[in-house]
């Protein structure tokens, strides 16, 4: 019997500076604590190995984000994939993407990224008009991205993928239908197109209490999703999930580990994983985390093993995600299991749910509303 894939997250958590409507943990990028972090992690790489993976379980998809990856020098990324390699063992046809702001990465370091067995590149376009990206605090310029995305070609990379968020303060259905059209030209593998929403306890969240910026506008944000879907559709990329598109071929691996309840560790501080039928997940301090594995310990803050009820509902709120969606009855076992059935009733009459025949779905407005649903079915 074969075993189901595996996969492995890596959370490198640097950035040059904290965009407005990021909530993700991160540290502002110093070169001494990141080698005191590439030394912590290649040893959290052979703990987890000796700790977590059965043997000889062949990982399926490495997926190397943050943060901002390419923060760290190429040298120290080459000798975490060396870790891994020297603990782990990689499929023959093993997906491992770098995501990379574009600023951040020279023509030199994508050809030694390729040469040590990185296959996919995901660039953090965010949006193609330089206005938009000021408006969110976002550094970096739209003729960075379209370097970028040539020289990774030029490189070698066959597959690259590039990141979008839409429902901007202050872009236009128009300026959203003009970065799609450009990132068109760039004839990237996959794209990803993100609702904005605003988290809390973000430079967003403030400006937008302070009316320094608009709200997100839900009907807009709909006319955005329903653009995207069309323009893209049509330039022959297959919607997979809620925000994630591709070229026949070239849905990301590892994004569909999460959204069919696959198994994966997740390796850097605030990382998390799913193994066993258990979730655990890493402590959200990079200090507290390297101090742990200087002391040989693995940095885990918290564990939960999910009963049955508890994997069908994650694979649930997850499988909606998909576009396919998950079969009607599992949808209905679950609010049977949790009592749930007035909800599920309620999302289903709001059309937020929709059931097609033998399958349902997340409708256009309920896409939207994915992580709220997600709550409400939990």
């Amino acid at each position: 019997m074969m075993s189901p894939p595996l996969g492995l997250y890596l959370h490198i958590p640097f950035c040059r500076q904290r965009c407005d409507f990021c909530a993700f943990y991160l540290e502002i990028h110093r070169e001494g604590r990141a080698q005191a972090f590439v030394q912590s992690l290649i040893q959290e790489i052979g703990l987890s190995a000796q700790q977590h993976i059965a043997a000889g379980r062949p990982i399926q998809s490495v997926y190397i984000g943050g943060g901002t990856p390419t923060v760290l020098a190429t040298t120290q990324l080459i000798a975490i994939l060396s870790g891994i390699r020297t603990h782990l063992a990689l499929a023959s046809d093993c997906e491992i993407t770098v995501e990379a702001h574009p600023s951040t990465i020279s023509e030199q370091d994508l050809v030694q990224l390729l040469q040590a067995g990185i296959t996919r590149m995901s660039f953090g376009a965010e949006s193609m008009e330089d206005g938009d990206l000021a408006r969110i605090g976002r550094p970096g310029a739209v003729c960075e991205t379209v370097t970028a995305v040539t020289q990774a070609r030029a490189a070698g990379f066959t597959n690259i993928s590039l990141d979008l968020m839409y429902g901007l303060p202050g872009q236009s259905l128009e300026g959203w239908q003009r970065t799609l059209a450009y990132c068109l030209t760039l004839e990237p593998t996959h794209l990803s197109c993100y609702a904005l929403t605003v988290e809390e306890d973000t430079r967003l969240a403030s400006n937008i209490q302070r009316r320094r910026s608009p709200a997100p506008d839900e009907s807009l944000q709909i006319e955005m999703d329903e653009a995207a879907q069309r323009m893209l559709g049509d330039a022959g990329y297959e919607r997979y999930e809620v925000s994630n598109y591709a070229k026949p071929g070239y849905a990301c691996r590892h994004n569909l580990l999460y959204w069919t309840n696959g198994e994966y560790l997740g390796l850097g501080p605030s990382a998390q994983s799913y193994l066993d039928g258990t979730r655990f997940g890493n402590i959200a301090d990079l200090a507290t985390y390297d101090t742990s594995l200087a002391e040989n310990r693995l940095p885990i803050a918290d564990r939960i093993r999910l009963s049955e009820e508890e994997q069908l509902r994650d694979a649930v709120i997850f499988g909606l995600r998909l576009i396919q969606g998950i079969p009607t009855h599992r949808l209905h076992q679950h609010a049977a299991n949790y009592g749930h059935a007035a909800i599920t009733a309620r999302l289903l009459a709001q059309q937020l749910i929709e059931e097609d025949g033998e399958r349902s779905r997340l409708s256009a407005r309920g896409r939207l509303q994915a992580d709220t649903i997600a709550g409400q079915l939990y």
